[in-house]
């Protein structure tokens, strides 16, 4: 038996894909802002704020929740591309945060052994525990959580008059 679609049964579908959007953003974001505590606590126990380069995920993380708390009082298309900047800008440090890492765990494994060159400098650097290499990936999976939570954010088609309240919170 064929269903034909009426356009009560297709508004009622939209509504609840509109549902089912709502709650995955509802947890991008309740993933993001555990990330981000997360994080920011790890790199301050850390005392990762030795040098200016150190501060950079600690202070995004700051920016972070100076943005999302925008957003929570305001959900306008500035609030949201703010987000959006700040999460450009975590993948943006999590790529330069490889090179430093990258750069300071190779130099430590030279110290320790000079004839290290090429493939064998790269494997050592990479699994060394001083710097991690690979820590500062959090701040890339963090990026593309924060962007993934914006992409077509019904605040991005909220006029600057009128704030919208967020779906999930209003149903």
């Amino acid at each position: 038996m064929n269903q034909q679609s009426t356009p009560n049964s297709n508004v009622k579908v939209r509504k609840e894909e509109g549902r089912t959007i709502s709650i995955i953003r509802a947890f991008l974001l309740a993933i993001l802002l555990l990330g981000l505590v997360g994080s920011g606590a790890e790199l301050l126990l850390l005392n990762h704020v030795e040098s200016l380069l150190q501060w950079i995920p600690v202070v995004l993380i700051l920016l972070s929740f100076v943005a999302l708390g925008w957003h929570a009082v305001r959900r306008t298309p500035a609030s949201t591309r703010a987000i959006q900047g700040t999460m450009v800008a975590f993948i943006a440090a999590g790529l330069a945060g490889f090179y430093f890492h990258y750069q300071g765990s190779a130099e430590f494994k030279l110290e320790s052994n000079p004839s290290l060159a090429g493939w064998q400098l790269f494997w050592e650097a990479i699994r060394g525990k001083a710097p991690p290499a690979l820590a500062p990936g959090v701040m890339i999976q963090l990026g593309l959580i924060g962007l993934a939570y914006t992409y077509r954010h019904p605040g991005l088609l909220a006029s600057t008059k009128t704030e919208l309240k967020d779906d999930w919170r209003t149903k």
